[in-house]
């Protein structure tokens, strides 16, 4: 059978790309702008046997994911920023528990509620700092309703393969947008399952990584009996305060994605190797960025894109391979401060000349508001 072609949102087609990996269980509450999420997901999961759930709040809906997925099914869950805000605990237990699920946050404008219909691409430091503690976490963002499907099937992988929640940080233009987008048949794309164990069950210890990092997960209800806590603990699950397993756990939980960083990180860049003028820009900003891109191109300024497919972990090496090289380093996003500004002035240094193009008031930024730091 060939690939279907459809027009879809994509918010649609985020919930198919989680039905396509595998994914067999939502659970949520609706929120603008990701409701579709929950009404697509209503629709599909019973068709593929699985259960959808529309809980009472956002943290009884992360708490039901981490508790089916530890049952063994691939979960996920959709929510906002002011929704993500409220997961957070939770999504700290799943840090800490090595629990693989994923969590969407189509992100709008705020502070607190702020304007509920409208874009933003302020929650970049929320998803990486948003639980106390240390810890690395796994986020993409899409640009296209293609990359919605994409990048969601990438988030399970990542998820299965590394025991880790993965968000999948979407922005309102992303989600409320419709494109043609393909839809691959089942096995044209890898999906990647958890590492189940195999030795006898008395012997099973949660927590004990084999040679990869990464340990194998049983499920709950099978022949292993095992232990699951947020405090800290040692390879048999059960709390450890010893100083010397205490820092081996938040070691641990670091370097399983610093050690594969290379299988994580994913950028696309466009007419960037010769570039004098770099754009940085991650979702919806980035086909901003490319328009101003290509119109700087026919006024003889040689621009490029850099698209941070992969937020975190923070693509260092691909920023600072482009860089670099050129002259000015301009970076788009919808935010007040520049969150991702930030890191890209980390990695390139101060003396480089580092421009930031936002927006914070609820309206897109276009290709003209770029131009104005792209030519001279």
């Amino acid at each position: 059978m060939a690939d279907e072609t459809k027009l879809a949102q994509g918010n649609e087609a985020i919930a198919r790309g989680a039905i396509y990996a595998g994914a067999r269980f939502y659970a949520g509450y609706p929120i603008t702008p990701s409701s579709e999420i929950a009404e697509e997901s209503s629709r599909l999961m019973p068709k593929v046997g699985g259960v959808y759930m529309q809980m009472e709040d956002e943290i009884a809906s992360m708490a039901a994911i981490v508790g089916a997925s530890l049952a063994g099914a691939k979960s996920f869950t959709a929510t906002s920023g002011p929704g993500f805000s409220l997961m957070q605990e939770n999504l700290g237990l799943a840090v800490m528990g090595e629990v693989p699920c994923v969590v969407i946050n189509v992100q709008r404008s705020g502070p607190s509620t702020g304007l509920a219909t409208k874009p933003a691409q302020s929650d970049i430091m929320q998803i990486r700092w948003g639980r106390h503690g240390d810890q690395a976490i796994i986020a993409l963002s899409p640009a296209t309703v293609q990359e919605c499907f994409e990048l969601t099937v990438k988030a399970f992988n990542l998820a299965e393969k590394f025991r880790v929640p993965v968000i999948l940080a979407a922005d309102e233009i992303v989600a409320h947008m419709r494109e043609n987008v393909v839809y691959p048949e089942p096995g044209d794309l890898e999906i990647i399952d958890r590492k189940r164990p195999s030795g006898p069950p008395e012997r099973y210890k949660p927590f004990e990584p084999e040679p990869d990092g990464i340990a194998p997960l049983a499920a709950y209800g099978s022949d292993y009996v095992f232990h699951v806590t947020s405090s800290m603990h040692g390879y048999d699950g059960y709390s450890n305060n010893d100083p010397a397993n205490a820092a081996w756990r938040v070691a641990q939980l670091q370097q399983k994605i610093e050690r594969h960083r290379d299988e994580i990180v994913t950028t696309k860049s466009f007419a960037a190797a010769d570039a004098d003028v770099l754009l940085v820009s991650f979702g919806a900003t980035t086909r901003a960025a490319r328009a101003a891109a290509l119109e700087a191109r026919k006024n003889g300024v040689r621009a490029g894109v850099l698209q941070l497919v992969t937020l975190w972990p923070f693509p260092d090496q691909e920023v600072a391979h482009l860089g670099r090289r050129a002259e000015k380093v301009i970076v788009v996003e919808m935010n007040y401060n520049g969150q991702v500004t930030g890191e890209v002035r980390r990695v390139l240094a101060p003396e480089k000349d580092i421009r930031l193009v936002n927006k914070y008031n609820g309206q897109i930024i276009t290709p003209r508001d770029i131009m104005g730091e792209v030519l001279p």
